[in-house]
């Protein structure tokens, strides 16, 4: 297995920049996730990684070797695609196997490597079959199967879940989750979905418009965002954002109540401020009207049965989401009050930049 670098990372198709300097360093052994919405560069980062796109700039080293304007073939790396790209005419054994024919290897040890990979993925009891007489998620193992056998430097995978429903999706993660435990390798993977990133990942790297936000493990995304993206995009559902300013005397006036919020920790934020206060939906508690922050008019209510959302309005017409533990008695058109735990507070400038983390 092996670490990567990178430096300076640019890629423009013609005048559009997609990726505008990316520098990252990936240790030995390490599952890395990139997250960012549609159109933020994280699978055009993956291919520049794997050579399938040229770099217009920067560097890519391996184990600190350059890498950069070496073939793909020439890497050591392997691919998991989206599509599965299998060929539909062969068994699963020749599809797991091919690329291994193709390197010349002794067939002794192509049928232990296939076999190896096959028992981990649980796949023995389908070699003989082709493609189309598989499950979504049994073609996906074949996909992964065929880079396990290739003892690749690094794993590559592009959104490899996003073809499959939503328990076979939690199935498949589970098992990417128990492959990296027992191989050890080297996995970068790419997603939209940060319920992907935040239970795969070491660390997860927070992608936006071709740069990166943030690099860190799960919970220090969640705990301590570096700016109001980051914090909007990690957790589910999304942070809640709330206007507001500082007052005079270090309190938080917010548009949700004529009482400002005490006792929190404003950073070097100067007095008249304007701010805007994140808050997630399991931080926010119901509580009797005299202990309350606000009040909020419930609009929507999801009963999943472990827990609840309640989707509503602040006095000053700002959207709030609560997460309930188990379910709630509260109903649609009902004014519940809530407080706001103050440690659990963040607070971003108008720039969108962290003020304390």
């Amino acid at each position: 297995m092996a670490g990567l670098t990178l430096s300076g990372i640019r890629k423009a198709f013609g005048p559009v920049e997609v990726l505008k300097g990316i520098d990252l360093d990936v240790a030995d052994g390490e599952f890395i996730v990139f997250v960012g919405p549609s159109g933020c560069g994280k699978s055009t980062l993956l291919r520049v990684i794997a050579g399938l796109e040229q770099a217009s700039a920067g560097t890519i080293a391996i184990d600190g070797v350059d890498v950069t304007a070496m073939r793909a073939s020439d890497r050591g790396l392997a691919m998991v695609f989206q599509s599965y790209a299998l060929y539909p005419h062969m068994s699963v054994y020749r599809n797991i196997a091919f690329a291994l024919e193709n390197m010349g290897l002794p067939r002794a040890e192509i049928e232990a490597r296939v076999m190896r990979a096959a028992t981990m993925l649980r796949l023995t009891d389908y070699l003989d079959r082709k493609p189309g007489a598989l499950s979504g998620g049994q073609r996906q193992r074949v996909a992964i199967g065929r880079a396990v056998v290739r003892d690749p430097r690094i794993f590559l995978f592009d959104e490899p879940l996003s073809n499959l429903d939503a328990e076979l999706r939690v199935a498949t993660r589970k098992e990417l989750a128990s492959l990296h435990a027992e191989i050890g390798g080297t996995m970068i993977y790419v997603t939209h979905d940060q319920v992907e990133a935040m239970t795969l990942a070491n660390r997860i790297v927070v992608l936006n418009a071709g740069r990166i936000e943030q690099v860190g493990t799960p919970l220090e995304l969640y705990n301590r965002p570096a700016n109001r993206f980051v914090a909007g995009f990690i957790g589910s559902p999304r942070m809640n954002f709330i206007p507001g300013r500082i007052g005079a005397d270090g309190t938080i006036g917010h548009g949700a109540a004529a009482t400002p919020l005490s006792g929190v920790d404003t950073g070097a934020a100067p007095a008249g401020a304007e701010i805007s206060i994140g808050i997630r939906p399991e931080h926010v508690e119901i509580v009797p009207d005299r202990q309350a922050d606000s009040s909020v008019s419930v609009q929507i209510v999801e009963q999943l049965g472990g827990e609840s959302y309640l989707y509503g309005l602040l006095p000053d017409g700002t959207a709030l989401t609560l997460r309930c533990a188990n379910e709630s008695p509260v109903r649609r058109g009902e004014t519940v009050f809530v407080r706001f735990q103050r440690t659990r507070l963040h607070l971003f400038d108008a720039a969108g930049a962290a003020l304390t983390r």
